[in-house]
């Protein structure tokens, strides 16, 4: 299983940094998981788009999903799109609300917003916590705690586990979400402080006690806001997990 990390900027983009959004491949199996802002551009440097086998999205906050529209312009009015592509609607995985809510996304007009319906282009399932299936991939959503409604995936194949965070803060469900990961990609998006909110984000000692008490293997940190020093939270994480810790950056693929 390969993870390229398409963008790893949390909350909004950074300098030449899109935000969330991953592509995760297994022998022909392409998804993309999170489409932040500006992410569908580097999507492009990796495979064409209609190559997508499905979309994973953890919850519907910009950073890790306003590109869906992007896409949604190019399946529907790239002039050498497939002939059958309305016969091969892009499965979505998401939050119950996307349909509706990545509809206003992307309708032209307030007036056309109650009219504007995304189906004949993706084939939406609501995160449920029942497994789904993608080719080679099993899918499991865990939900976690966030201000919106927030999911972690488990991606299995190959006989490997890649657990992703999305935003969350520490709850019971990061537990389930991290046990025996290969690789825990885990959202870290502020230095540890008493005085942190709950319920939004985990600092980089939260993300090492996700993977420490998981027995992952290897931690991957991403998310990191772009006024945020990445080497206190590298510093946080290694100080609480023994096994690898990376902080991502985008370009960069992982062997999971």
């Amino acid at each position: 299983m390969k993870l390229t990390i398409l963008g790893c900027s949390g909350s909004v983009p950074g300098p030449g940094n899109p935000a969330s959004g991953y592509l995760v491949e297994s022998g022909d199996t392409r998804i993309a998981l999170d489409l932040g802002n500006g992410t569908f551009g580097a999507l492009q440097r990796h495979l064409d788009p209609f190559d997508l086998d499905a979309v994973l999205l953890s919850h519907l906050h910009p950073d890790h999903c306003a590109d869906f529209a992007a896409l949604t312009v190019f399946r529907r009015y790239h002039p050498a799109k497939p002939h059958d592509t309305a016969e091969r609607r892009l499965p979505v995985f998401a939050p119950a609300e996307a349909p509706s809510r990545l509809a206003a996304l992307y309708a032209p007009s307030a007036r056309e917003l109650a009219e504007t319906d995304l189906t004949d282009v993706y084939d939406f399932s609501a995160h449920s916590g029942e497994p789904a299936r993608i080719g080679p991939f099993e899918i499991h959503a865990v939900p976690l705690d966030h201000v919106c409604e927030g999911w972690g995936l488990r991606i299995a194949a190959d006989d490997r586990v890649l657990a992703y965070t999305g935003d969350t803060g520490p709850c019971d469900g990061l537990g389930e979400l991290a046990q025996g990961a290969d690789v825990l990609l885990s959202e870290a998006s502020w230095p540890d402080s008493p005085d942190a909110p709950p319920g939004i984000h985990l600092s980089g000692r939260q993300a090492a006690e996700a993977a420490k008490g998981g027995g992952v293997g290897r931690l991957l940190l991403t998310h990191l806001q772009p006024w945020t020093d990445p080497e206190v939270i590298l510093a946080e994480a290694r100080d609480g997990f023994d096994g690898p810790v990376e902080l991502v950056e985008a370009g960069r693929e992982y062997t999971v």
